[in-house]
């Protein structure tokens, strides 16, 4: 069984390239988190029974600007830990695979989780 979420494009403010006020970046940082949550909730991603996950991380940029994946998956990083608080599973029992889509108006990250047999 696999569950998909669509999340938001993360603000620049989580770049691991900009320099904003801290409280601008932790602002950032909670809402990405509690959308993350929300929208688990919305498509029906609750507490999970598994013991580990696997999750596949599609980015969808905003623009054909290219990125480095590394940069978008730590952009990410507070959108996952809302969906490790949606699924109760800690992301160090997460096992990824990352990967670039085309780019979609304002951006997304399309995640796939599913139960990681190993």
């Amino acid at each position: 069984m696999s569950l998909t979420v669509t999340l938001p494009w993360p603000p620049p403010a989580l770049s691991p390239n900009s320099r904003p006020h801290w409280s601008e970046k932790a602002r950032a940082a909670r809402q990405a988190r509690h959308d993350a949550h929300l929208a688990c909730i919305a498509a029906g991603v609750r507490k999970l029974p598994w013991d580990r996950m696997h999750v596949n991380i599609v980015f969808h940029a905003p623009n054909w600007r290219p990125y480095d994946s590394d940069n978008a998956l730590s952009r990410a990083k507070s959108s996952l830990d809302g969906i490790a608080d949606a699924t109760g599973i800690d992301d160090s029992k997460w096992t990824y695979s990352i990967s670039r889509g085309e780019p979609v108006t304002h951006g997304a990250v399309v995640v796939t989780v599913s139960e990681d047999a190993a």
